[in-house]
């Protein structure tokens, strides 16, 4: 059986979409899991066709369950991970197992906030940085770094905002530093200066260094404890002085770390002075954004990654071209969740895709410390971004989480 084996699995969103797309292509899906919930819940996965629970820290037990799977006469096409913390496990074992189309090393450096700085130390896009590593101390002198306030301090290979904190002066900054290090005491955080501007997301695939666009998308972000992107619009048509600028920064990127093949997303500050990097993950972005581009134009970006990482050749080829709006619903209080109710009112909001609630009944739900802590999200189209933004925000607020308080 032609089989495809993803390492980790989140119960929805991108990763979960990639699973069904690998199902609807005819491949023997396989998940390794290291959550023993969804072990709990196999009736949830029916399109997975084996799902094992593995711990995906230990390589050794990871390769024991490959080893098993080979030895059924299963034919390994790829190992993969559409989650953040195991892509470049998965690229190192399909190194092994099978043909990979990817640069393993190029992996290692866009999944690592620390390497990718380094890396593109002089590019004009990279934002003034500094590093502390576990040896420093506090206070330390941005000055000398020519770093300035506010800043953002975070950890190397933090993902979904949990361990990226802002800062306006060195009070705060050694606050923050403390905090982040208490948490992950053997990690070098990196001091970087907050840049200010409209924030864009900007998903690309790269097949034999052809470069595809997926999807320019402009975010909404709230800040509170932490960063938390709260809005997407998706962009039917973009400005050809920016997509412009974007492929200039794209081709400079592909070509610096000589990616050959993969799929990668950016998230850029249009500033002042250009665009400036936030951070690059060598994958789709999470949540639910293939479901809102597959609104937008009609294709589904993780089935065309599957088809590039197989060796075949993807199409983004638009059959539909709609300005979409996702609105994220994040809680102000924490508590034990009741019922959620106004889902009906939501769903029959004119130009409403799709509205999702994430959350079950009894389960405690906070303020968001991370991009895993949006609790809802309803995606809108229109004929221009500001109706599919306003159809999208006008069924959020339909969307109530009743909570009983602790």
């Amino acid at each position: 059986m032609r089989t495809i084996i993803f390492i980790g699995l989140n119960k929805s969103g991108s990763s979960r979409e990639a699973v069904k797309a690998a199902n609807e292509l005819g491949y023997y899906t396989v998940v390794f899991t290291n959550q023993e919930k969804q072990i709990q819940q196999r009736s949830e996965y029916k399109d997975v066709h084996q799902l094992t629970l593995v711990d995906l820290s230990n390589i050794e037990e990871i390769i024991k369950q490959i080893e098993r799977i080979l030895n059924r006469g299963n034919e390994i096409m790829i190992i993969t991970s559409f989650v953040a913390k195991f892509v470049q496990t998965a690229s190192m074992l399909a190194d092994i197992y099978c043909e990979n189309y990817l640069s393993t090393e190029a992996l290692a450096i866009m999944e690592n906030k620390e390497k990718t700085r380094l890396f593109f130390t002089n590019q004009s896009f990279t934002p003034s940085f500094t590093l502390l590593t576990k040896d420093m101390s506090m206070p330390y002198d941005l000055a000398y770094q020519k770093v300035k306030f506010p800043v953002v301090a975070k950890c190397a290979t933090s993902t979904g905002s949990k361990d990226v904190i802002f800062a306006e002066n060195m009070r705060q900054l050694e606050k923050n530093v403390n905090k982040l290090r208490s948490n992950n005491p053997s990690e070098t955080i990196i001091i970087e200066e907050y840049v200010e501007g409209d924030q864009y997301l900007v998903e690309v695939l790269v097949s034999n260094w052809m470069i595809l666009i997926g999807a320019v998308i402009k975010q909404e972000i709230t800040k509170g404890k932490r960063f938390i992107v709260t809005g997407y619009g998706v962009l039917a048509e973009v400005p050809r002085h920016l997509e412009a600028s974007l492929l200039d920064l794209i081709e400079t990127i592909v070509s610096s770390l000589e990616f050959q093949n993969g799929a990668f997303h950016l998230e850029l500050r249009l500033t002042e002075d250009g665009w400036k990097l936030i951070e690059i993950n060598p994958r789709i972005s999470g949540g639910a954004m293939n479901k809102m581009i597959h609104a937008a134009f009609g294709y589904s970006l993780v089935e065309e990654t599957l088809k590039l990482l197989i060796g075949e050749i993807p199409s983004l080829v638009k059959v539909r071209n709609h300005y979409v709006f996702t609105q994220y619903v994040i809680l102000e209080n924490k508590g034990i969740l009741e019922q959620v109710t106004g889902k009906g009112r939501a769903a029959a909001t004119p130009g409403v895709e799709e509205v999702y609630v994430k959350p079950k009944r009894g389960t405690y739900v906070t303020p968001p410390l991370s991009m895993g802590q949006r609790y809802a999200y309803v995606i809108a189209k229109g004929d221009t971004l500001e109706e599919a933004e306003n159809s999208a925000k006008q069924a959020a607020n339909e969307i109530t989480f009743h909570l009983r308080r602790e």
